[in-house]
């Protein structure tokens, strides 16, 4: 097992870094994501963090391709673990210092900094150094031993997976949607399609239309109602430049069945109240990426 362990290490790192590497070099996302990182904090530049992305994404397709064609050369290995120790390195100074920010690892996460990527980094780590030492190739194992082979790569491949926060949507949402279902949802303790107002607030809190209105925002959630399918979430704030700031409601609309574990994100409608005439204050109309539906409020 220690022998098909080391033999096919080349090439399960080999995958995890073409993968990672890829998706920062030819991903439209990638620049769009760069603002959203540590390292765009970082660098103070969402320009300069796009081009240090592109740049790791190209050094770890370099690695990867030295992984498949010269295994037993340590120096792809080497470089793996320099690789790891330097995301490990990262991931620690992005934690303390943008605790809120995502790490950028596969270009297309957008959650926070967690446990997952140091565990995913430490394999780049711990992988590259078996590589280096152990410099065996790849390929005798898979002719020799197809069986085993293959079920260690699909082994592999699940815990990789599972430390990819970004391939969530592809087997923990539905397996938590499932749960709900067959279930019900926990805070409610029946099976019912009613999702706790927490839930609807947390949603509401990681979508771009309260990125949007946030500098508006000044209290926690004051009231909240359902109507025609829609929760309401009302909340105070102050609208305007300093000279003429003006007191208002920040009304948010989303679907009342909406939940983090619903699937796709909802659409999220945004107004202005004014608190003293009750009369809607005109805002140009919110603008988000197409993965963050955001649309004013009717009338």
């Amino acid at each position: 097992m220690l022998s098909l362990t080391t033999g096919l290490a080349p090439l399960v790192l080999a995958g995890l870094l073409g993968w990672t590497g890829a998706v920062k070099v030819f991903s439209r996302g990638t620049a769009q994501q760069a603002p959203k990182t540590a390292l765009a904090r970082m660098l103070r530049s969402s320009e300069r963090a796009t081009t240090v992305l592109r740049a790791t994404g190209a050094g770890e397709l370099l690695i990867a391709a030295g992984l498949l064609v010269v295994p037993a050369n340590p120096v792809p290995g080497a470089a793996a673990a320099v690789l790891g120790a330097g995301f490990l390195g990262y991931l620690g100074y992005g934690r303390a210092v943008a605790p809120e920010s995502s790490c950028g690892c596969s270009a297309s996460e957008d959650t926070p900094i967690t446990w997952r990527a140091f565990a995913r980094a430490a394999v780049v780590l711990i992988g590259g150094a078996t590589v280096a030492v152990a410099q065996d190739t790849w390929w005798p194992a898979v002719t020799e031993r197809p069986a085993g082979a293959l079920a260690f790569l699909a082994a592999a491949a699940a815990v990789l997976v599972a430390l990819s926060a970004d391939l969530d949507r592809w087997w923990l949402l539905p397996l938590r949607r499932t749960r709900l279902r067959v279930f019900g949802h926990p805070l409610l303790g029946t099976a019912t399609d009613q999702v706790p107002v927490a839930a609807s607030v947390e949603l509401l809190e990681n979508s771009l239309a309260w990125q949007a209105a946030a500098p508006v925002v000044r209290s926690a959630l004051l009231d909240h109602w359902e109507d025609d399918g829609w929760r309401i979430l009302q909340y105070s704030g102050v609208y305007g430049d300093r000279e003429n700031a003006r007191p208002v409601a920040v009304v948010f609309a989303l679907d009342a069945t909406a939940g983090r574990d619903t699937g796709d994100d909802p659409i999220i409608r945004v107004s202005y109240v004014d608190a003293d005439s009750g009369e809607a204050v005109a805002v140009d109309e919110l603008r988000a990426a197409p993965s963050r539906r955001i649309l004013p409020m009717a009338g």
